[in-house]
């Protein structure tokens, strides 16, 4: 009876799984604008974003969650550092230096590879078959993905360092998802978002401390450019405190899977923001690789096959 009790509780709360998956993708799908603005307009490194907006989001959530500092044991306090990295500091720095050494449409489309990374690893660690939907649909929005991105004129070209860089990138998230599924039963959400961005933040200032080019943060407070403090913002209180707090609980009501194929949606919304916001013209093939992309996650989470 409390295991049919648990499964209707969580079929009611579906609905806003889903909303809550596409709030977050639309946080961090339009999230590349700001830190365009960020690093191409006030010189800000990668680092800095990074760094700067995961201790906003730490210091913003510490005030709701500081009684509780500590997991209950070693083994959570481990997991919370390797989830803080997975999903921060070794997720946005191998992305960001995949950059440096292959073309942007290499990045975009292999990061996106992370969905598919998890469900593997899950069938692995669980040991379980994963629904032929499952494949099904993540494979059409992968090549939706790839639509999207080829649309912007980049081919895709092999160059061995910066695509095993931006593989690593894509690895790092499908670890976090499967550590944290285990830490989302026993502790609340504000705790894991909280655990993760200060381990994000620890493992990744060493690199702030040794990057050669001169430190940006006093832009955050000039008045006469008002633009650097309105996009931080956005980047730490929606991308990184609220984004990563709904996220995580998206995946106790969606599970890890069906959650994860709505990473494939990040594309799709960096291109439709692009488009009103950059004036940047949409082409059949981005036409085609949305259709794709919504399609399989529908596929994904709604057409039932038999293995």
């Amino acid at each position: 009876m409390a295991e049919s009790s648990v499964l209707k509780h969580k079929k009611y709360l579906k609905p806003f799984g889903h909303i809550g998956a596409l709030i977050v993708m639309i946080a961090w799908g339009t999230s590349f604008l700001s830190s365009k603005v960020l690093m191409v307009d006030g010189g800000f490194t990668p680092v800095e974003v990074f760094v700067y907006r995961f201790i906003f989001a730490y210091t913003l959530l510490l005030c709701f969650t500081f009684k509780k500092l500590m997991a209950n044991n070693l083994r959570d306090e481990l997991s919370l550092l390797i989830c803080g990295m997975c999903a921060g500091s070794i997720y946005f720095v191998s992305e960001n230096y995949a950059l440096q050494y292959t073309s942007t449409g290499n990045v975009s489309l292999l990061v996106s590879m992370s969905p598919i990374f998890t469900t593997a690893l899950m069938a692995v660690i669980y040991r379980f078959l994963p629904k032929l939907n499952v494949i099904l649909g993540s494979l059409i929005a992968f090549v939706g993905v790839g639509c999207i991105i080829f649309s912007a004129g980049e081919g895709f070209e092999i160059k061995p360092t910066g695509d095993i860089i931006a593989l690593c990138a894509a690895l790092s998230w499908s670890i976090y998802t499967i550590v944290v599924k285990r830490l989302n039963p026993i502790y609340n959400s504000l705790f894991i978002t909280r655990k993760l961005f200060f381990y994000g933040v620890l493992t990744a200032l060493p690199l702030l401390i040794i990057q050669e080019q001169p430190l940006h943060l006093h832009l955050l407070f000039d008045l006469n450019k008002p633009t650097f403090l309105m996009n931080f913002l956005f980047l730490g209180l929606l991308c990184s405190a609220f984004a990563y707090l709904i996220w995580n609980e998206v995946m106790k009501i969606l599970g890890s899977i069906t959650s994860n194929n709505y990473l494939y949606l990040q594309p799709l919304v960096t291109l439709i923001a692009g488009y009103f916001v950059l004036d940047e013209k949409i082409t059949f093939l981005g036409y085609a690789g949305c259709i794709l992309i919504v399609g399989g996650i529908v596929i994904s989470d709604k057409l039932k096959l038999k293995n």
